[in-house]
């Protein structure tokens, strides 16, 4: 069929492309919203590891290239169904860790998810063993049963205590504090047994213990809680300093560096944008 004809301005022959709507500002807007809500309803899907080498001062030269894998904020319920929760799990064994690190908020409201998600949660497996911190929604939940669910497939559940890690003549010291937000931290109960002198790595939901862990020496922290935000409509400034909110990446404060997990799951609406959900594979360096 012969393609339909019209006349420009001109008075030349142009292609006929049928009834083209002009482009308005609000027309605009509205394709910008529907690109930016299909984005946001699918990127919880969108799972990435984040790989980092963190160089430490006083890690022991035998842990060098430690791998430490980290996994937040799983938040089992409605917005986080089985199969995102396994493809997490599978990816992290994939990654061949020394050590697994959980860092809080594994369900969200309701007690029934807790067994499952510490099922699926107790198929991690690393060198050195999984270790996990509780998290605000854990303890507005039922921190207990959280707690003996985990330590009953094989997960060391750190509630402001440390244990020291050793090869080769040489050890660090990893800990793990209570939730902050509940106002049960306790960073000198988990560090007490440390050496003054010796590497100290430390679980710890929310950021916000970031001071503390730098009056008490501590080299690297691990936290989670913030989902990056989870909506990010405008881009991060990089800075050497931590701004007043924590909320993804790596930090250092002092002597002290911070690791903020964007986590795996969602809360209030099952969304994000700019901020998929994150693997971290952490690989510790020593100077």
């Amino acid at each position: 069929m012969a393609t339909p004809i019209r006349w420009n301005q001109r008075g030349r022959v142009a292609p006929y492309g049928g009834t083209k709507r002009p482009e308005t500002p609000l027309r605009s807007l509205a394709l910008s919203l529907t690109h930016v809500a299909r984005a946001a309803l699918s990127e919880p899907y969108m799972l990435t590891i984040e790989h980092k080498q963190i160089y430490l001062n006083r890690l022991p030269q035998a842990f060098d290239g430690l791998r430490v894998v980290q996994l937040s904020d799983v938040h089992h319920g409605p917005f986080s169904d089985r199969s995102q929760i396994e493809r997490a799990v599978e990816t992290a064994n994939r990654l061949q860790p020394d050590i697994i690190a959980l860092t809080g908020d594994y369900i969200s409201k309701e007690r029934h998810y807790a067994a499952p998600c510490a099922e699926m949660l107790g198929k991690l497996k690393a060198r050195y063993g999984v270790y996990a911190v509780l998290g605000n929604h854990d303890h507005w939940t039922d921190a207990a049963l959280i707690t003996d669910l985990f330590r009953a497939e094989g997960i060391t559940v750190l509630i402001n205590e440390g244990m020291r890690f050793e090869q080769d003549g040489t050890a660090f010291w990893l800990a793990g504090v209570d939730d902050s937000m509940v106002g049960l931290e306790d960073i000198s109960l988990a560090l007490a047994g440390a050496r003054k002198d010796e590497m100290k790595l430390l679980l710890a939901h929310n950021p916000i213990v970031l001071r503390r862990a730098v009056r008490a020496s501590v080299d690297l922290v691990l936290s989670g809680h913030t989902h990056g935000g989870q909506v990010a409509i405008r881009g991060e400034r990089s800075t050497a300093r931590p701004r007043k909110r924590l909320l993804k990446g790596l930090w250092r404060q002092g002597n002290t560096q911070i690791y903020v997990n964007r986590g795996l799951g969602t809360v209030v609406l099952p969304i994000r944008y700019g901020c998929p959900p994150e693997i971290s594979l952490l690989e510790l360096r020593s100077k």
